[in-house]
């Protein structure tokens, strides 16, 4: 299905495809949900994991979404998927959408192994994580997306321990390892890109993965009103980095001349008050390493 009007604020349909949620005030991945069905439509099948947005759209009596949408196991988010794409094919079906949306946990770790079978069997699907950095829906426990320094529950900071000690697994590098058709990272904090990669994904024939920053004040200890303001700084300071990767190439969408302050978006955050001046300058030391090995390997724009 090929979407003939780009997307934007003023063509975004006003129709609600996941409404009457009860996720937590300032939750960056039911607006990213929210946008996501908004710009895939009404022929959409959606699967969702044990999570935060399985939790809090699948209320008995009340579901949220307004469109087909089912629960999936928490490690079978990809072949679900694959499921429905061939029960699709079978039923002769067309102008449709499968997609699924998943936690950080349930696509870095849990999710990993399905995801990979996905890819590899060139499905026709779209995979996003929406990722808050940590297994918020069953107690804020680090995930492997967990960034370096932040306070969980299972990695909490303490004398010895400064709370999480590993960085965050690059998924889109070991997805696009996979060689698949269209991979993207993307921001609620920057909402025109991401529509633009959820339309683009759409257009896709084959396996499309999208990987969006989705902050969650309840899990990093932030106030409900600055989900997007942090949203737009972990771009601006190079900690989150806006790219594609399609036939075969890395796409840097914004290469910054100079970063924000990565302190300022640190200290505005309760998960990551305990760290030092030396260990922020462990963040940004490790965010350079990283712009210098994409400026010298990856195409800019």
């Amino acid at each position: 299905m090929v979407n003939k009007v780009r997307i934007n604020a003023r063509t975004i349909t006003d129709k609600e495809f996941f409404y009457g949620h009860k996720a937590c005030a300032g939750c960056g991945g039911s607006l990213a949900v929210r946008h996501i069905l908004k710009v895939l439509g009404e022929r959409t099948f959606t699967v969702l994991p044990a999570g935060c947005m399985s939790a809090v759209g699948f209320n008995f009596p009340q579901l949220c979404f307004d469109s087909n949408a089912i629960i999936s196991t928490f490690a079978g988010t990809a072949s679900m998927m694959s499921g429905i794409a061939a029960g699709a094919r079978a039923l002769g079906l067309k102008d449709y959408h499968v997609v699924g949306i998943a936690g950080d946990g349930g696509t870095a770790d849990i999710g990993l192994q399905a995801l990979s079978g996905a890819i590899d069997r060139r499905e026709k699907v779209i995979y996003i994580c929406y990722d808050n950095e940590a297994y918020m829906n069953t107690g804020i426990q680090k995930s492997g997306l967990t960034p370096f320094g932040a306070r969980t529950t299972t990695t909490p900071a303490g004398e010895n321990i400064k709370g999480t000690v590993t960085t965050k697994k690059n998924m889109f590098e070991i997805v696009a390892a996979h060689g698949i058709d269209y991979a993207a990272t993307a921001s609620v904090g920057y909402i025109q890109d991401f529509i633009n990669k959820i339309q683009k994904a759409s257009e896709v024939d084959g396996t499309s993965y999208i990987h969006v920053y989705a902050p969650c004040p309840t899990g990093w200890g932030t106030e409900t009103d600055v989900t997007i303001d942090l949203a737009k700084e972990v771009v601006d300071t190079g900690l989150w980095v806006l790219a594609e990767y399609e036939q075969g190439e890395f796409r840097l969408n914004r290469n910054p001349k100079s970063f924000a302050p990565v302190e300022n978006y640190v200290r505005r955050q309760g998960r990551f008050k305990h760290l030092e001046d030396e260990d922020i300058a462990a963040i940004v030391h490790a965010r350079d390493a990283k712009w210098e090995q994409i400026r010298n390997s990856w195409k800019l724009k």
